[in-house]
């Protein structure tokens, strides 16, 4: 599923469009066996596309900022 869709309005550089996806995939990962994902995702992105326009770059800041409170994760240690 693409990220794009939740972007509402406005563009992104590539360099911030590249580490929304990789965080919203790693994002993704985590939630692979959680019922209903697809308003999860949707969570996701908003969460992703609003830190990266508070400048955050980072893809693993991106995905922890995204999953950060999310009492359905488990976290891994690259987190």
């Amino acid at each position: 599923m693409p990220i794009n869709p939740f972007a509402e309005q406005g563009a992104f550089v590539p360099e911030a469009t590249a580490a929304m996806s990789e965080a919203f995939d790693a994002a993704c990962e985590e939630l692979r066996d959680v019922p209903d994902l697809q308003l999860v995702r949707k969570l996701l992105a908003q969460r992703i596309i609003a830190a990266v326009r508070k400048g955050e770059l980072d893809p693993v800041r991106l995905r922890t900022a995204a999953l950060s409170g999310l009492p359905l994760t488990k976290m891994s240690p690259a987190a």
